[in-house]
């Protein structure tokens, strides 16, 4: 499990947005650069709120399979309690029919706040939009909203999960806004912020050369989004 941040540190991440932080990732040559993201089947619910980052608490869970048992949600809560905050909650659909699965809504999430968590992340569905919205400071990460909540049970949790194709274990650090999420790997988690920056600033001039009277389209160095 990464060391947690402090609360500097996490602050001045929550004021980057997502893509930077990729951008920022990539220079320190820790994995390729088609790793450790989620797709674009992954929405932002709440695109209005800040950048959201926490330490992933993970679970695997199914709302589709009609009459089956889990292992309670109580299970996952306790996990919360201990485990480092911010937290986000990372729920991977095991459900025969993910189409139509819902995972949270306006209890659970209500729930999950009171115990430090200021997101959840699924590859499925959620629900209660306006509900949560007025909880303040809380993230649906999914692939929908969804009306019914179906037949919810958590299978187990603590285990490595992958969401959109990104392999998600406990602790790890996730970074996310309306752009998508991304995972922080520990190698570089406390250098990112600033290589962020410095990201910022090597973008803003080149935007003011192609801004510039002088600019002439494909001169100078590659320009990259």
């Amino acid at each position: 499990m990464v060391a947690t941040l402090s609360f500097e540190q996490i602050s001045a991440l929550c004021r980057i947005d997502s893509p930077t932080i990729s951008n920022a990732i990539e220079r320190f040559k820790v994995r390729p650069r088609v790793n450790g993201y989620v797709g674009y089947d992954i929405r932002c619910i709440f695109p209005e709120l800040p950048p959201t980052v926490g330490y992933a608490v993970t679970c695997t869970v199914d709302s589709t399979t009609e009459g089956r048992q889990g292992i309670g949600f109580q299970r996952l809560y306790q996990l919360l309690t201990n485990a480092p905050k911010p937290a986000i909650v990372v729920m991977q659909d095991v459900g025969p029919d993910r189409l139509h699965s819902c995972h949270a809504g306006e209890i659970m999430s209500t729930t999950m706040k009171r115990l430090g968590t200021v997101g959840i992340l699924t590859d499925g569905g959620l629900r209660d939009f306006r509900e949560v919205r007025v909880l303040g400071g809380f993230q649906y990460f999914c692939a929908g909203l969804v009306v019914s909540h179906g037949n919810p049970i958590c299978v187990s949790v603590g285990d490595d999960v992958t969401i959109s194709g990104m392999r998600v274990r406990m602790g790890d650090l996730l970074h996310g806004d309306v752009n998508g999420v991304v995972h922080i790997p520990d190698e570089c988690a406390e250098q990112v912020a600033d290589a962020a920056y410095r990201v910022w600033a090597e973008e803003g001039k080149t935007l003011r050369r192609i801004a510039s009277p002088e600019f002439v389209s494909f001169s100078g160095p590659e320009i990259r989004h």
